[in-house]
């Protein structure tokens, strides 16, 4: 039975990550991007975490919070870039 809830977990979370990818191909602005790519991120932590646990493999749990830290210290410099550049009409 939960084997069945880690692959429907697993599923799910692919699923969201492909969605998210067309987002940040298709993105109409740069802040869109920059939300997708971050979406994707957490996404790919979520997998990670899935399967540390869904394989018993705790090592992996430490890649996943470098990768949330990573993620979230690229977030703040996508951020402060924009709030740099300023909005235009474009975006």
């Amino acid at each position: 039975m939960l084997d069945t809830v880690y692959d429907i977990c697993f599923l799910m979370l692919s699923i969201s990550l492909l969605l998210s990818s067309v987002r940040l191909l298709k993105g109409p602005s740069l802040p869109d991007r920059v939300i997708a790519l971050e979406l994707m991120a957490s996404l790919t932590v979520g997998l990670v975490v899935l399967y540390a646990v869904a394989y018993d493999e705790p090592k992996f749990i430490d890649v996943a919070i470098a990768l949330a830290l990573t993620s979230f210290l690229a977030a703040v410099g996508f951020s402060r870039y924009l709030e740099q550049r300023g909005v235009r009409e474009d975006d």
